[in-house]
């Protein structure tokens, strides 16, 4: 169901209807989890995984920012941009485990100028859905590298 709900959030145009929606379940399953709650201590800053720019013109929005956006507001936390996508990938349905990671490796760049919003700063990576893990490891692996502390990946939904 909530699959469903975050397909016709992504590729439908059913945007201000499921945004409050999806939003609700992601904060109410997230408040649920004590080592969210813990890490929610640190203060940490949220990111969400970029879209490339010619996805993003062809669908408008990108849904894992807003999403990111949506619960840095409910938890009193920062939303910043970090990431760029700079490869244009293939989407990552259907695909096998290792073409995955294949298809995602060099995909990202952290945004130099925005270095000393990371330095030594705790980090949740917002997706909306978690299936092998390999876009959420390829962000997390620049996070790390421009000198996040520890980066967290949450997703609305596991596949």
């Amino acid at each position: 169901m909530v699959r469903k709900l975050i397909f016709q959030f992504k590729y439908k145009p059913y945007l201000s209807d499921l945004r409050s929606v999806l939003s609700d379940l992601f904060y109410e399953s997230l408040i649920q989890q004590e080592k969210f709650m813990q890490i929610l201590e640190t203060n940490p800053i949220l990111v969400s995984i970029p879209l490339h720019k010619s996805r993003l013109q062809k669908r408008g929005y990108n849904h894992a920012q807003i999403l990111a956006e949506d619960l840095a507001k409910r938890f009193g936390l920062s939303y910043v941009d970090l990431l760029k996508r700079v490869k244009k990938t293939l989407s990552q349905y259907g695909l096998k485990k290792d073409e995955r990671r294949k298809n995602v490796a060099g995909a990202f760049v952290f945004i130099n100028d925005k270095q000393q919003v990371i330095r030594d700063r705790y980090v949740f990576l917002v997706d909306d859905i978690l299936t092998t893990g390999a876009t959420i490891n390829e962000a997390t692996l620049v996070l790390q590298k421009a000198g996040a502390k520890n980066v967290w990946g949450l997703a609305l939904a596991r596949d």
